[in-house]
């Protein structure tokens, strides 16, 4: 009877469908699904082969970082939340919803108010991401020092943050492949090299949560705002347009490729799904329920 009276009189949790502890959200700038087949990425292709997969998942118009950052964390478009260049830190059109801290409202904004406790992190090589995320609703983000000159700056942040904090919720957002890909080419040597060094700090993080004790409790995901062509991005090209989304760990099939259609703005619905919160009504996304076991 107690344990009745204290159920009826606890609030509502994010926890009541969460399906799993943590979610370790990695996403690689200008990495385009074109160059999958090539790339030398072991660990990324473990996760394909252990979970769920598309390298079918499409941007948003135009293929450049901010629209599609801010769609993956906001589970919208640039219609709705704003963002319309490549740098945007503010939104050129006004944002159709703002419910607290003068922003569009995040992943990170609802799972805090879901869970006020919760640890929640972003980090990040390129400044713009920070104006994308709702830092006011994030637990602690920073950005990799001299990113360009030491490569594994953001890695080796990501890797004590994650030991020290476990946090629920974790964004690590890396510049390359997108930085390599306009010095280089898109599809160059430097390209493909760039990806398997990316692989090495994927392996890295997941020892890391390995190591924290919370890999038995951990969802991964994987993905990219865009991918590129010749020395640049923002068209409507394919190789610009379609970009990989990777699922394992915690509750994901071993499902493979899946083919149901995926926008950027699905990211954060299928993490709202993951963390057990209700998405905002003016959120367009789509969970992948899908992959779910």
């Amino acid at each position: 009877m107690f344990a009745l009276v204290a159920l009826l009189m606890c609030p509502f949790s994010a926890f009541s469908a969460q399906k799993a502890g943590h979610v370790v959200y990695i996403g690689l700038d200008g990495w385009g699904a074109y160059s999958m087949p090539a790339a030398d990425m072991p660990t990324v292709k473990k996760f394909m082969d252990e979970g769920c997969y598309t390298l079918k998942k499409r941007t948003v118009n135009p293929s450049s970082s901010a629209p599609n950052w801010a769609s993956m964390f906001m589970g919208a478009g640039p219609e709705l939340h704003g963002y319309t260049q490549w740098g945007s830190k503010t939104p050129e059109l006004p944002s159709r919803v703002i419910l607290k801290n003068n922003i569009f409202p995040t992943i990170f904004q609802i799972y805090r108010d879901a869970d006020p406790e919760a640890e929640i992190g972003v980090l990040y090589e390129w400044e713009g991401i920070k104006y994308l995320v709702d830092t006011a609703s994030v637990s602690y983000h920073a950005q990799a020092p001299d990113y360009t000159k030491n490569p594994e700056a953001l890695c080796g942040m990501a890797v004590e943050y994650i030991k020290s904090k476990k946090p629920a919720l974790l964004a690590v957002c890396f510049d390359n492949p997108d930085h390599v890909g306009h010095a280089d080419g898109h599809g160059s040597d430097a390209y493909y090299a760039v990806l398997k060094t990316l692989d090495g700090y994927i392996a890295r993080i997941v020892e890391a949560v390995r190591a924290a004790g919370i890999i038995d409790d951990t969802v991964f995901i994987i993905t990219s705002d865009h991918g590129g062509k010749d020395f640049g991005h923002g068209g409507i090209t394919m190789d610009e347009m379609e970009t990989p989304f990777i699922i394992s760990g915690k509750g994901i099939r071993k499902g493979g490729e899946f083919e149901e259609s995926m926008m950027q703005y699905d990211v954060a619905s299928t993490m709202a799904e993951l963390l057990g919160v209700k998405q905002p009504q003016v959120w367009i996304g789509r969970p992948m329920i899908q992959v779910f076991e």
